[in-house]
């Protein structure tokens, strides 16, 4: 059976300290145990007028350096989202390599008195979907329905059961090995804004890995 290492993150709460070393906790985790396996993220809630009030942006810098670690991870990651889903809770969604949403589910991006919060969740949005259409979510703050955020790609699956989900994402790499797999997502990322010719030496050099490791094991 697949290892399974969970967090969950509430949107509802201001940006804390806490919500930070929560998140790294699970990455120091994940990081210090080699061989495949899931993080499993459980995100709900978002937050309520006022929330930026206290909120320095070295705080916010910390926090979008944590998520960029998560999004790195040498384990696949699965976030179920339920509810309203905003703040930090939508965050840590976008970053996950698979997105799940439950019935009723609405991701928002949240304002901060002036106009919607300039996260980097708004950047995730538009690699996942395109500018077009998230314009209004991130402009206006417009809920992103459960069903629209399947039809858009930003969710993969819309559950009833978020347990099965997780086993069924469990199951997907069961038997892969969790840096391969971060070597994977890494020319994912990469492919949509690199050159053919810049994106060859990487893809060789993930072949070649590959092609090694028979060698390896035979020695």
């Amino acid at each position: 059976m697949e290892e399974l290492l969970a967090v969950v993150i509430d949107g509802s709460e201001p940006l804390s300290a806490a919500t930070v070393k929560a998140v790294q906790a699970v990455c120091d985790e994940a990081e210090d145990r080699p061989g495949s396996g899931v993080v499993a993220l459980q995100v709900s809630g978002a937050p309520a007028q006022g929330w930026t009030s206290g909120l320095e942006v070295m705080q916010v810098s910390k926090w979008e350096r944590t998520l960029r670690r998560l999004e790195r991870l040498p384990r696949a990651t699965v976030a179920v989202a339920s509810g309203d889903c905003g703040g930090a809770a939508l965050d840590a969604f976008l970053t996950c390599d698979v997105r799940v949403v439950t019935p009723g589910t609405r991701l928002l991006v949240p304002g901060d008195g002036t106009a919607t919060w300039p996260g980097m969740a708004g950047y995730r949005l538009v690699q996942l979907a395109g500018p077009a259409r998230v314009r209004r979510a991130l402009l206006f703050g417009l809920p992103i329905e459960a069903p629209e955020a399947l039809a858009l790609g930003i969710a993969d699956e819309l559950a009833y059961d978020p347990a099965g989900a997780v086993a069924t994402a469990a199951g997907l790499v069961s038997g892969l090995a969790g840096k391969e797999v971060a070597i994977r997502r890494q020319l994912l990322f990469d492919a949509s804004t690199t050159s053919f010719e810049d994106a060859l030496g990487p893809h060789l050099a993930a072949c070649d890995r590959v092609l090694r490791v028979p060698v390896a094991e035979a020695s």
